[in-house]
């Protein structure tokens, strides 16, 4: 059900982070600027030509392995999970992502420079209702091993509950998260939480070509005996960061979400086939009530 809850907001004024792409290893500015109501988060390829805009939302998403894309137009960009759920954690609704390359810096592998950048910018409310998508029954996308769910809240606002089980013998045990997302909670529990991958994991992406300018100190990367040259910041670090990447994708939705999302060793693709699956049926039910 769509509805509508609070006010919509934006930043005071512009934010900006640099860095690179883990993938590209290219150079990226990142600048946030405000933007009116109902005109929602989009991102603007300033080297692509003027008039470049890329919603984001999940019907212009574009699977792409272990990140988030988005595509409008022959333009992509990539890995914007992580801004998408710097955002989205802050309740920012409205905002303009001016970028002059594909790929979103990846910083520390986690939400915390875009957050620090947004705080820094200050946030406004717009006085304009922000639409709310209320989830009335359980929705389940995936398998047995690995799914995600919404499932109706006892009270309204997202919970995000998420799982983690990389097998019994590897360095990174069984872990299990479940918090409210408010603006408070994404701060102190999800934004510092960092990307992270198996040394042969990483050894395979260098192999390929890929992430040569990253190092162990740019995000966490396990060998058998645990993160290499990075200490943890929380001892569950690896799902409290597939809770971040579960609320960018979310954001997806286009609206706030009211429900307790429950992911099980899911990634990018089934978080966004959830989302898709919701505003299907949430469009299903408005012509329901509408004939």
């Amino acid at each position: 059900m769509i509805s509508s809850s609070r006010q919509q907001r934006t930043i005071s004024g512009v934010a900006r982070v640099e860095g690179f792409g883990y993938w590209s290893g290219q150079d990226v500015g990142v600048e946030f600027r405000p933007a009116p109501p109902d005109t929602g988060i989009a991102f603007f390829r300033s080297d692509a030509g003027p008039g470049r805009r890329i919603p984001a939302l999940v019907r212009h998403r574009v699977e792409v392995p272990r990140r988030t894309s988005l595509r409008e137009g022959g333009v992509r960009v990539d890995m914007v999970e992580h801004v998408l759920a710097a955002l989205a954690g802050l309740q920012i609704d409205n905002c303009e992502i001016w970028v002059d390359n594909p790929e979103m810096p990846g910083c520390d592998g986690s939400s915390q420079p875009f957050v620090d950048a947004l705080d820094d910018a200050g946030s406004v409310s717009q006085h304009v209702p922000r639409k709310q998508l209320t989830v009335r029954r359980p929705l389940r996308v995936g398998d047995q091993h690995c799914w995600v769910e919404a499932r109706p809240a006892r009270a309204a606002g997202l919970t995000a509950e998420c799982h983690i089980d990389y097998g019994p013998t590897g360095p990174i045990q069984r872990q299990s998260l479940a918090l409210t997302i408010t603006p408070e909670s994404f701060r102190r529990e999800l934004a510092a939480a960092r990307t992270f991958v198996l040394d042969e994991e990483a050894a395979w992406m260098r192999r390929q070509g890929l992430g040569a300018r990253v190092t162990c100190r740019d995000l966490l990367v396990f060998d058998d005996s645990g993160p290499i040259d990075n200490p943890l910041r929380f001892a569950d670090e690896c799902v409290r960061h597939k809770t971040l990447d579960l609320i960018g994708d979310l954001a997806l939705a286009g609206y706030d979400l009211s429900g307790h999302f429950v992911a099980h060793c899911s990634g990018h693709r089934l978080n966004a086939e959830l989302v898709a699956r919701l505003l299907a049926e949430a469009a299903q039910d408005g012509l329901a009530r509408s004939a």
